[in-house]
């Protein structure tokens, strides 16, 4: 039973870290399957739980704090859009430009206006989301196995894990049954044909950078206002970058990116919780490696297992329209 006991606590904090990666990857999903090559996913996560923790600290509230996560990472996507979409620039240049500005923007912007060093004021109460028990879940928690999975793996998580994984089939309607979604992976296999066909690609473009913003934005505010009480530097630690690498692991497709979020969220999850314990007939791991872990996990993975994985043909090609 202790065993059991040990793996739903670890599944349960899986799929906690996983939320943030999950969110970020659906969100990168939207702008490179219509062609944008999206690698400041980490700076908008990271400037939607600055502005995020920030408004809700102010406020109050912790859904004006979503609210203002979403805005300014919605901002942030279309600067962005106007950079590669209509300027038609380096679409990496302008995503680690975005990185550059969020890193340290947020840390000027927050010792300027809290005096915290960077971090923001704690949030507490209304101004943060708390966890929601599922009817029943107090009333089976003492059920052997079955129990335990509802109140401790199901139950007790903030809305915003609820939406994250309803986001994914959500994600897959939209993509593979609506005609804006036929349109979006067509811009990014072939914007010419989708020209011809008298579609805006600038447009189709734009709104997939939206929905990349808005995606972007709910998940760094769940990093500042649902997980954890505020924002501190750097909070992100490289989880954009993580979604990135597991977009490219789920070769662009929603659902196996929510299954490699998970892998690499039980990585984080399972570095976390056994750094420091004692590994049978290896001793004590340092610290340091577990840290490492998920990050040379991530690297093995995608240069070892992911096989071929072949992007969107028009991604990352700026569309001159023939005349």
């Amino acid at each position: 039973m202790e065993f059991i006991n040990v793996l739903v606590q670890l599944l349960d904090a899986t799929i906690r870290v996983s939320v943030p990666l999950l969110l970020a990857c659906l969100a990168g999903l939207y702008s490179e399957r219509a062609g944008i090559v999206d690698i400041g996913l980490e700076g908008k996560m990271l400037a939607g739980a600055f502005s995020g923790a920030a408004a809700a600290a102010v406020t109050g509230s912790a859904w004006l704090g979503l609210l203002t996560a979403v805005i300014i990472s919605v901002l942030m996507s279309l600067v962005h859009g106007f950079a590669s979409i209509t300027h038609r620039g380096n679409q990496v240049v302008s995503g680690l430009a975005i990185n550059f500005i969020a890193a340290g923007s947020t840390i000027i912007l927050g010792q300027a206006w809290f005096r915290q060093g960077g971090r923001t004021p704690a949030l507490s109460g209304a101004a943060r989301f708390e966890t929601i028990t599922l009817p029943g879940a107090d009333a089976v928690k003492d059920v052997p196995i079955l129990g335990l999975l509802y109140s401790e793996l199901i139950s007790g998580h903030s809305i915003l894990v609820y939406l994250a994984f309803l986001m994914v089939p959500f994600t897959w309607w939209v993509l593979f049954r609506t005609r804006f979604g036929l349109r979006l992976r067509a811009v990014g296999e072939n914007p010419a044909a989708v020209d011809t066909a008298g579609i805006s690609v600038a447009w189709l473009r734009y709104r997939a950078v939206i929905c990349t913003g808005v995606l972007t934005g709910v998940s760094g505010a769940y990093l500042s206002v649902a997980q954890n009480a505020g924002f501190v530097k750097d909070m992100t630690a490289g989880k954009g970058y993580i979604a990135l690498a597991a977009l490219i692991f789920a070769k662009w497709r929603p659902v196996p990116a929510m299954f490699a979020c998970l892998l690499f969220g039980l990585l984080d999850a399972a570095s976390i919780r056994f750094q420091g314990q004692p590994w049978p007939m290896i001793g004590k791991v340092p610290v340091q490696f577990m840290q490492a872990l998920p990050y040379v996990l991530t690297v093995v993975l995608l240069a070892g297992f992911v096989g071929r994985a072949i992007p969107p043909r028009a991604g990352g090609v700026p569309y001159v329209k023939e005349r």
